[in-house]
């Protein structure tokens, strides 16, 4: 197949992946892998779950789409099952992705500021270095990484940016009174797998409270389980005022969400926003599922205990190799961050894992990241533990000439 058709926005591996089930795929020339990165932590239930199948095949029997001056059982009933499950929430807004379910918590905060009767120029969002929100226009602004906005500028105002899990930082940079909400993630995921300190999400739940701003978690990655807990929020004991979620809720079907409580949950009027492919039946179907899966108790606690079998096989491998300086993140997201030895090696090393059977994710040129499906089998995390460290070891052999090499 050729990917010259393609805008040459990616640079995928050389491999055409053809199917799979569970946390194992297989290429079109049959060969098997073990998946520890999961779509980015899309494919939480692993691939082709059969409950899930079940779901997209028989609403696919039933009803495809409809617009929304219409309504359809499935998203009225996912809703109704994210609020109850929530705590916090009293509205739903249902998208395609997480970059518009983060755009719609950022028109939906100005709205709110808005209609307190704040002037445009006391309606700055604060965001945090490090984190990652999305790629539309808005959202890459409040993604605080300058390698995501080169080249689109001008960038939309109402933006100010702070250092992540620096509290006194953060009031410093809301003591001015005029920002209306703050946008962060409970464990920034493209910024290193770097996990918020309690400290830091309590502390910034406090401020908002002072300054009468809304705080908007954004869970799209960290969410669903991934932490141990349904919403990465309870897992830090912190309640929110908005919660964006996408990846792990369809299980791999496209499907965005924003959580409202409260205190904005009125804040958006008819026409105010909108999506047309929002609260689709057929993502809506399978996110119902979805939900219920991840909401189990035995795949939380799986979660825990895998976490746990990565984190004490990561840690022999070092023991051993010398390749990490740290090891951080919380449940089934898990960063692993290289010694300055071999810092900007993260691509070659995954080259690599390819080479091994293992699919693997990076974030950033330093860390590898493991956000592997939250119900995978010991089996699977045994063997793909074996695989990381015959790459690992064929990495440490290679030399740095090679090496060098490879990552270019």
């Amino acid at each position: 197949m050729c990917e010259r058709y393609y805008l040459p926005v990616y640079r995928p591996r050389r491999i055409v992946l053809e199917r799979g089930a569970g946390s194992r795929v297989w290429d079109q020339q049959g060969r098997e892998y073990i998946d520890f990165g999961a779509g980015i932590a899309v494919n939480a239930l692993g691939h082709a779950h059969p409950a899930l199948v079940a779901a997209l095949t028989e609403q696919a029997g039933k009803l495809w789409h409809t617009s929304n001056a219409f309504v359809s059982a499935p998203p009225l009933r996912l809703a109704q099952a994210l609020v109850d499950a929530a705590g916090f929430a009293e509205r739903v807004f249902f998208c395609n992705s997480g970059a518009e379910a983060n755009e719609a918590a950022i028109k939906l905060s100005r709205q709110w500021a808005s209609a307190q009767g704040r002037d445009p120029a006391r309606r700055v969002i604060l965001t945090f270095r490090g984190g990652f929100h999305g790629r539309t226009l808005a959202t890459v602004t409040a993604t605080a990484q300058p390698k995501y906005q080169a080249g689109f500028e001008p960038l939309p105002g109402g933006f100010r940016y702070s250092d992540f899990n620096d509290l006194a930082a953060a009031e410093a940079a809301m003591a001015a009174g005029d920002v209306c909400a703050v946008l962060v993630e409970p464990v920034q995921g493209e910024g290193g797998v770097t996990p918020a300190t309690e400290a830091f999400l309590h502390g910034l739940r406090a401020l908002c409270d002072r300054h009468e701003a809304l705080l908007m978690l954004d869970e799209i990655q960290c969410g669903m389980g991934r932490t141990g807990r349904l919403f990465a929020c309870d897992d830090y004991g912190v309640r929110p005022d908005v919660v964006t979620l996408a990846k792990a809720l369809g299980g791999g079907f496209p499907i965005g969400a924003m959580l409202v409580g409260a205190r904005a949950a009125q804040a958006m009027a008819f026409g105010q926003h909108g999506s047309t492919f929002g609260g689709n039946p057929l993502a809506a179907a399978v996110a119902s599922v979805a939900l219920r899966e991840l909401s189990s108790p035995a795949l939380l606690a799986n979660v825990e205990r895998q976490a746990q079998a990565l984190r004490d096989g990561l840690a022999a491998m070092d023991a051993g190799l010398g390749m990490f300086s740290e090891i951080r993140g919380r449940g089934l997201m898990i960063g692993a961050q290289l010694r300055p030895g071999h810092a900007g090696q993260a691509s070659a090393i995954l080259d690599r894992c390819i080479e091994h059977g293992l699919l693997l994710l990076q974030a950033g040129p330093d860390v590898l990241r493991f956000v592997p499906a939250l119900n995978i089998a010991d089996a699977d995390v045994a063997e793909g533990l074996q695989r990381l460290q015959a790459a690992l070891a064929d990495f440490v052999g290679a030399g740095p000439d090679a090496r060098t090499r490879d990552a270019v």
